[in-house]
């Protein structure tokens, strides 16, 4: 890990087993304000648990990094994208079953 990144923990979940990403240097995924993304979307794309990585992001409102192949910036405008077709208020935490997974 880079130093001065702060490690992101969460409980392991197993799609992540299957996710494209392993065994990738996780700075790819954590650039630098203003650095290329394309090396992690690149991977991403290739990705067969792209959805449940990007939902997982969602809900659990990670702010830093690629995930499901997008960046800090387009989650935060999916996010919004999501509240307002379900009708919800700008500021209701998203869950699992609103961006198209299962309940927990």
């Amino acid at each position: 890990m880079s130093k001065g990144l702060t490690p992101i923990l969460f409980e392991h979940v197993p799609w992540m087993d299957e996710a494209a990403c392993q065994g990738h240097d996780t700075s790819i995924f954590f650039p630098t304000r203003g650095a290329d993304t394309a090396p992690a979307k690149a991977i991403c794309a290739t990705c067969t648990v792209r959805k449940e990585c990007l939902g997982f992001a969602l809900h659990n409102q990670i702010r830093s990094g690629i995930w499901g192949g997008m960046s800090e910036r387009e989650r935060r405008v999916e996010r919004r994208r999501l509240r307002l077709s379900l009708g919800l208020p700008y500021n209701y935490p998203l869950r699992r079953v609103d961006i198209g997974g299962k309940t927990a």
